[in-house]
């Protein structure tokens, strides 16, 4: 005889069944992580790229937490979209990028193209490098990046990896896990 049984079949199956359902829980925590970071990280990038381009031109440049990256944008302490700019990008985040049309908008991100499943809340919605690489007239800032779909935050006794992002006074910009203890390198 050659192939299988109904029943070698039907017990084939029932282990796959099994294994996909242990496997779905630990892929859905894996994947908010994901979001969480690739959100994090587009966020990070952006305010990395601020502080290049205020250095490389030698004055200030900004780094702005929009609603929206239409020209009906405003700047939201929660918005997942950023604008780096020299100029207030607020009500003209869909112009082009130009070094020399107002609002000199250098570079322009969807919350969305990371992942409009995270939450960012931020204690300021505007951060001002200026030609040293150092934030002007502002405190520490605190950004942190969350899963909206579910799951608590690690630092809660949750499974979700929530992130922070700090950027120092001196233009210190790091991507942190809250979650840590004092001594881990990656710690707050």
């Amino acid at each position: 005889m050659r192939g299988f049984s109904l029943i070698e079949l039907i017990i084939a199956m029932a282990i796959l069944a099994v294994l996909i359902g242990l496997a779905v829980p630990a892929f859905s925590d894996w994947l908010r992580n994901a979001r969480v970071r690739t959100t994090a990280e587009s966020v990070l990038n952006g305010l990395q790229l601020a502080r290049a381009e205020a250095v490389r031109r030698n004055t200030t440049v900004g780094f702005a937490l929009v609603t929206t990256v239409d020209d009906s944008c405003a700047l939201d302490t929660a918005g997942p979209n950023w604008v780096v700019s020299v100029d207030d990008p607020v009500g003209a985040c869909a112009t082009a990028p130009s070094d020399t049309v107002a609002p000199r908008i250098i570079q322009v991100r969807s919350g969305a193209e990371g992942s409009s499943a995270t939450t960012v809340a931020a204690g300021q919605s505007f951060y001002l490098f200026n030609g040293l690489g150092r934030l002007t007239a502002a405190p520490t800032g605190v950004i942190d990046v969350s899963s909206n779909t579910g799951g608590t935050c690690m630092a809660g006794g949750g499974e979700v990896r929530c992130l922070r992002i700090v950027v120092q006074l001196g233009g210190q910009i790091r991507m942190c896990d809250p979650a840590l203890p004092a001594g881990d390198a990656q710690a707050c």
